[in-house]
């Protein structure tokens, strides 16, 4: 119940001994990503089902969230697997449907469009922004370019538009038939990669629905056109994901700090969870400790408002995926003393339309002026405990649900406990009261005797049915 801000390890070969994926949870993991960008369906199916019957383990709840590889641009494949680039060289990117090997000369690119995109002048950046070209002209179907920086390249790197402007769409063949497995494998969240507004995350529910799926969108704002429509894309997900990747790359590094923010609060303007992620704990891919410079990167996230901070080689594929957890959790809590917790710092965003954001707005300013221990809000949907969390207060919250999938998705939410709680049919209000103020009790999550908040309905099983605000003592 001490840390607010939630984590999330992307899994990979580190995480495949179930032992250490126990040990990963019981660490602090509120959240795995599973990435669809590397490995099969056959590798994304086992690793889902390794989570859930680890969380059922250890009797807790633990989300997933699937990462669609998105219509990244990349360079195809060299005849050596590899060459080096040399400053002031020529270099050729053939966007042709059977380009030749690559070699010290030339390789082709699989976005066969980008030949429309870029003109003299415009700058190119290859491997998250290693290796530079500036293109000098355009010959039907092959680019000529000029190498601005010397190093290795080597096969299906990632490349970019300095600036954005790449007409590529958000959802790419791979993402459709992804999308269709992540409906049936009941993943918690979704996450869209390279959206540029906001039709694309609404293509993307569409087919989630179309297939089966009832999980969240969260939004990766990664592309300079994701930052020119961040409102309406923010008002169509349910989340956001400062993706700093492949937005560093484009916009530049001078940039991204302010932008961060900018998301960060944009996340909170709408009352969407946020989640910041890329090369957080870079170091501890080798290292057991992380540098100073990443223990400010996590805490000055923490202080802006960010729900969830995000691992992702740090866990996949690195030495150290539980340690790396640890560490990340006592940043947090270290980030978070030294925050107003205790003063209010944003309100709820929005003019209330709903009874249940009308409730959740009266027990945060009852917890803000009224020493409470923590505040047990019963829920269904976990719509009250996502009002709730929308702003800062020194009471945990804690949402006792019956349904597995709500107790999954509010585990992303901010100081946001989840607790199973059954429904019991033709029960009265005062019996389920004190049902559950003795299932936190039991949890150990309140000790008797503390004062407590408490939301919930008239009617179980009403999602957004919250109603009432109690004053209780435990």
């Amino acid at each position: 119940m001490n840390r607010r801000t939630k984590i999330v390890a992307t899994l990979g070969p580190a995480t495949d001994d179930p032992d250490v994926l126990e040990r990963l949870i019981q660490a602090g993991c509120d959240m795995v990503r599973i990435n669809f960008s590397h490995g099969d369906a056959e590798t994304h199916s086992r690793r889902i089902r390794m989570v859930r019957s680890a969380a059922r383990e250890l009797d807790t709840d633990v989300a997933v969230l699937a990462d669609l590889s998105g219509p990244k641009i990349r360079i195809d494949r060299f005849r050596e697997g590899k060459i080096e680039l040399t400053a002031g060289a020529p270099f050729a990117l053939y966007a042709r449907p059977d380009p030749p090997a690559g070699d010290e000369t030339g390789v082709g690119v699989a976005y066969l469009g980008l030949v429309d995109d870029v003109a003299p002048g415009s700058e190119l950046l290859l491997d998250d922004g290693l290796m530079a070209l500036r293109v000098e002209r355009v010959d039907g179907t092959d680019i000529h370019c000029t190498v601005l920086t010397s190093g290795p390249l080597s096969d299906r790197k990632g490349l970019n538009l300095r600036g954005g402007g790449l007409s590529v769409p958000g959802l790419s063949e791979a993402d459709v038939a992804d999308i269709e497995h992540a409906a049936a494998w009941q993943v918690d969240y979704l996450a869209v990669s390279f959206p540029r507004n906001a039709s694309d995350i609404e293509q993307a529910r569409s087919l989630l629905h179309q297939a089966g799926g009832q999980a969240r969108l969260v939004a990766k704002i990664e592309r300079t056109e994701a930052i020119e429509n961040l409102a309406s894309i923010t008002e169509a997900s349910d989340a956001l994901l400062v993706a700093r990747g492949d937005l560093g790359v484009e916009i530049g590094d001078a940039e991204l700090p302010g932008l961060q923010k900018r998301i960060i609060s944009a996340a909170l303007e709408h009352n969407r969870a946020v989640i910041t992620a890329t090369q957080m704990m870079q170091s501890m891919i080798d290292s057991p400790v992380p540098t100073r410079a990443e223990v400010l990167d996590v805490a000055n996230s923490v202080i802006d408002g960010t729900d969830a901070v995000m691992l992702s080689a740090e866990t996949a594929v690195g030495r150290h995926p539980v340690r790396v957890i640890e560490a990340m959790g006592r940043i947090c809590e270290g980030a978070e003393r030294h925050v107003q917790a205790h003063v209010p710092s944003r309100r709820l965003n929005v003019r209330a339309e709903r009874i249940d954001q009308a409730i959740a707005m009266a027990a945060m300013m009852t917890a803000n002026n009224l020493p409470v221990r923590a505040i047990i809000a019963l829920t269904d949907s976990g719509a009250t405990a996502q009002w709730l969390s929308r702003v800062r207060s020194p009471a945990p919250i804690i949402a006792l649900s019956p349904n597995r999938a709500t107790l999954r998705r509010v585990r992303l939410f901010q100081h946001v406990r989840p607790l199973f709680f059954p429904h019991l049919t033709d029960e009265t209000r005062s019996k389920q009261i004190r049902r559950a103020l003795r299932a936190v009790l039991d949890a150990g999550l309140v000790a008797e005797g503390e004062r407590v908040l408490m939301t919930l309905g008239d009617t179980q099983g009403l999602p957004g049915g919250s109603n009432t605000l109690k004053i209780l003592t435990a």
